[in-house]
């Protein structure tokens, strides 16, 4: 998985873009995941779609300059670009966050382990 395109500087960003990238459920969880500054490993995020479709999501944030992505050597790494967002659009993303947090919106799913046997 190669991601040779850097993300878009804080200027180049668009609103359009952002707010596109921020409107669906499944991106606005991963934005929540990665709200806390740390960054994650690829296969550490959770959302309930399968694999091909959570790459999807995330070249879609990736596009917009919502995250960055950085590789170390197999691994993918993903961190979200605040300070860009900040820079470009001042209290957006803390606007965007806390609405989404208030509607329980793109809430992580938990993971259960456990198989339920009739």
């Amino acid at each position: 998985m190669r991601h040779p395109t850097p993300p878009p500087a804080p200027e180049d960003m668009t609103l359009a873009e952002v707010l596109t990238a921020l409107s669906d459920s499944v991106r606005l969880g991963l934005v929540r995941q990665l709200a806390d500054g740390a960054e994650r490993k690829w296969g550490d995020l959770r959302a309930p779609v399968a694999k091909s479709t959570l790459s999807h999501h995330l070249k879609t944030l990736r596009g917009a300059g919502v995250t960055e992505t950085r590789e170390d050597g197999t691994r993918c790494f993903v961190t979200l670009r605040r300070e860009a967002l900040d820079q470009r659009f001042p209290g957006l993303l803390d606007a965007v966050l806390k609405a989404a947090d208030e509607e329980q919106i793109g809430e992580a799913p938990a993971l259960d382990r456990t198989v339920s046997r009739p």
